[in-house]
């Protein structure tokens, strides 16, 4: 995770680690001494910075992104330290009758609330098939 967490501080690149809460707290309590390291180096506006025994560049664009799926069985609960690093956003799944019907509307379709019934059934018989 250092080199992985250094590369990206030099090129100013972004991540997004999924399913982070799968790791191992003890790797976490790691990885949270690392992102705390790079937080400070971008809060002092640094343009290098020491992390963990070489002196790198750190780009502002630096950004790292979780996501998680917490309540499921192997997931572990962040530890406060990596907690506050992070802005939490809830996620649902999206309405796609909805979607389906206003892209239809826009594309001229008087009868979109219907056809997007129908595009929702066919997506669902096809979903079906393939599991």
């Amino acid at each position: 995770m250092q080199g992985l967490f250094s590369g990206l501080c030099q090129q100013g690149a972004w991540t997004c680690l999924d399913e982070f809460n799968r790791i191992d707290v003890e790797v976490l309590s790691v990885i949270a001494q690392q992102l705390l390291t790079i937080k400070k180096g971008l809060e002092a506006n640094l343009d290098h910075f020491e992390f963990f025994g070489s002196t790198i560049v750190l780009k502002p664009e630096y950004g790292a992104h979780v996501t998680m799926n917490p309540g499921y069985a192997g997931r572990t609960e962040l530890p406060d330290n990596l907690k506050v690093m992070f802005r939490p956003v809830a996620m649902m799944i999206p309405d796609y009758r909805l979607i389906a019907e206003i892209m239809l509307f826009a594309e001229g379709f008087g009868d979109a609330k219907v056809l997007s019934q129908k595009m929702v059934q066919l997506y669902k018989l096809s979903s079906e098939q393939l599991s």
